[in-house]
């Protein structure tokens, strides 16, 4: 099944992406969540006028994704957590707890757009944040004992 996706589905595209799904996904999650609509002749129509006209805010989007992957390429983020003393975590380090960490250092960026390994012992880990379709940088995750 065709869908045009309303906005960004992890895995699948941006806004106004043309991609295909399997039927009943489309059908019980994206369309009811609101995330995408079937892609008939004349919804393809518009949603390539609509791509055309955003064409230049693109640009606009691209360049400041770039300029903050270079501000986070150098990053490295420590998470103090509760551990035994084996190193194993009690429950793991979440992408909430990535996403609050930067909010703190001054990048606002949204949860969805980061993704990174279970992290569920003390060490050092790589993040991985898609901060445009063509953009993404890997950050360094430092998850340490309180």
């Amino acid at each position: 099944m065709k869908v045009i996706l309303k906005d960004y589905v992890k895995g699948f595209g941006e806004k106004n992406d043309i991609v295909e799904v399997k039927n009943g996904y489309g059908r019980n999650y994206l369309i009811p969540q609101g995330l995408a609509t079937i892609a008939t002749p004349s919804a393809i129509k518009m949603a390539e006028e609509n791509i055309k006209q955003a064409a230049h805010k693109q640009v606009k989007i691209k360049i400041e994704a770039e300029a903050l992957a270079g501000k986070l390429k150098d990053l490295k983020i420590t998470i103090p957590t509760k551990a035994g003393s084996n190193g194993k975590i009690f429950g793991s380090v979440t992408i909430l707890q990535l996403a609050k960490s930067l909010a703190d250092r001054g990048f606002e960026i949204d949860k969805r757009k980061i993704s990174a390994p279970d992290m569920k012992n003390i060490g050092e880990y790589k993040a991985t944040i898609n901060l445009h379709k063509e953009v993404s940088v890997e950050i360094d995750v430092d998850v340490v004992q309180e």
